[in-house]
C-alpha cells in the first residue's frame, strides 16, 4: 500500500502570521501566513500545537521550515510545518481580508462514495467560473453525522447555515450575500 501523499521538496517560507485556522483555541492544526502573492495555509506538526499558541501574534513576522506534499489522485499540494521560528513583528494595520463565507465538505469514506468528490469538484468549477474562489474557504471535513443524505456540504454565511445545496444555488447564495455586504 503506498502513501496517501508523496514528498515533493523542502521550503523556507517568510511572512506574516495571519491567525490560527480552526475551532477549538489550543487544537489548532493549521496557521495561515501572508506572503507577498496572497495567503497560504500551512499544517501544523502535533509537537508545534501546544507551544504556537503562547508565542506567536497576528502580525508577527516568522519563518518556516516546510514540506510540501503532493497528493497523486486529486492533484492537491498540502504544506506542512517543521520547524516555525519568529523574526519580528509589524502590527496588522490592513489584514488581508478573510472571506466572507465557509464550505464544509465532508470526506469521509461515505460521503466520497455516493459523490462527494462530484461534488467538491462541481463547487470549485462553478465558484472558479463565477469569480467567487477567493470569497470563500473550502474547507474538507470528517464525518458530518448526516450519512444517509450524503454527499454532505455546509455553506456557513455569517451565522447562517446551508445544508444539502447544489453548487449552482451555493454560488447564487454567495453572489447574493457577497453583493449586500458590498452595497
Amino acid at each position: 500500500m503506498s502513501e496517501k501523499y508523496l514528498t515533493l521538496s523542502e521550503l523556507n517560507i517568510e511572512g506574516q502570521f495571519l491567525g490560527f485556522v480552526g475551532e477549538e483555541t489550543g487544537k489548532y492544526k493549521h496557521l495561515r501566513l501572508g506572503i507577498g502573492s496572497g495567503n497560504i495555509k500551512i499544517k501544523i506538526p502535533k509537537n508545534l500545537r501546544c507551544s504556537l499558541g503562547s508565542f506567536l501574534l497576528p502580525g508577527e513576522q516568522i519563518r518556516i521550515n516546510a514540506i510540501s506534499k503532493l497528493n497523486p489522485r486529486s492533484h492537491k499540494l498540502k504544506l506542512q510545518a517543521d520547524h516555525i521560528q519568529a523574526v519580528g513583528f509589524c502590527p496588522l494595520k490592513n489584514p488581508l481580508p478573510q472571506p466572507k463565507a465557509k464550505i464544509m465538505v465532508c470526506q469521509k469514506s461515505g460521503c466520497l462514495k455516493r459523490g462527494g468528490k462530484g461534488l467538491l469538484s462541481d463547487l470549485e468549477k462553478t465558484l472558479g467560473d463565477r469569480g467567487l474562489s477567493d470569497q470563500v474557504i473550502i474547507e474538507h471535513t470528517d464525518c458530518q453525522k448526516r450519512c444517509s443524505s450524503a454527499p454532505n456540504c455546509v455553506l456557513m454565511l455569517g451565522k447562517k447555515q446551508y445544508k444539502k445545496v447544489h453548487p449552482e444555488a451555493i454560488a447564487s447564495l454567495l453572489e447574493n450575500h457577497l453583493g449586500c455586504q458590498n452595497s
